[in-house]
């Protein structure tokens, strides 16, 4: 069975082990580069992501991030994308690289702050569904290269990206207990419908 480690260094992490563990997912802390060594994936959770990336130096944690995310699952909500992104307006950040993107921190300004919007997520032909979508000091997403696929955009700005088995989030789907991002990633009963939606990207 599947393990996902959720990063405690700073943030949001305790909704993220509560809804794995609803979907019957075991998970576990990761706070240092040896707790990868027990981990199948990992969720790098919302927070503040000066402070996140300070941390993941500090505690010698980046190279060891990068060389894991390389061959397993990473998804990233909120200041998790910024940490995997490769490219971000704030010298203060020290990115994964694990996606060719670049992102805009707090890119709305205190207008979305925290705000709930219905937003449509095309997850595949057949599959589209209207979520509710928690963004607190959303990022923004202002260039992709590479082979990605664009799951759900918001004023005319990807929310939600697809890129091999790196899953990038600029909003907190743990804030409303919707699991479908987690299950595309973390759950094996969904391995079937993942391949479809890479099928369908592919396409």
């Amino acid at each position: 069975m599947i393990k996902v480690g959720v990063l405690e260094l700073q943030g949001d992490f305790a909704l993220h082990h509560r809804l794995l563990k609803d979907m019957g997912v075991d998970s576990s802390s990761v706070k240092k580069s040896s707790d990868l060594d027990r981990v199948d994936g990992i969720i790098i959770p919302g927070g503040e992501s000066t402070t996140m990336s300070l941390l993941i130096d500090n505690f010698n944690m980046h190279d060891a991030l990068v060389d894991f995310g390389t061959v397993n699952p990473v998804m990233g909500t909120c200041a998790g994308l910024i940490i995997m992104a490769s490219n971000v307006d704030d010298e203060r950040i020290n990115p994964l690289g694990l996606v060719d993107l670049t992102v805009e921190r707090n890119a709305y300004g205190r207008q979305i702050q925290s705000v709930s919007e219905s937003v449509q997520f095309n997850f595949s032909e057949i599959d589209k569904r209207i979520l509710p979508t928690t963004f607190i000091r959303a990022p923004k997403i202002t260039s992709i290269s590479g082979d990605f696929k664009i799951i759900g955009t918001h004023k005319d700005s990807p929310v939600a990206i697809l890129s091999g088995h790196h899953l990038c989030l600029t909003f907190h789907p743990e804030l409303d207990q919707i699991d479908i991002f987690h299950r595309i990633l973390f759950d094996s009963s969904s391995e079937v419908y993942f391949k479809k939606l890479d099928q369908h990207y592919a396409a």
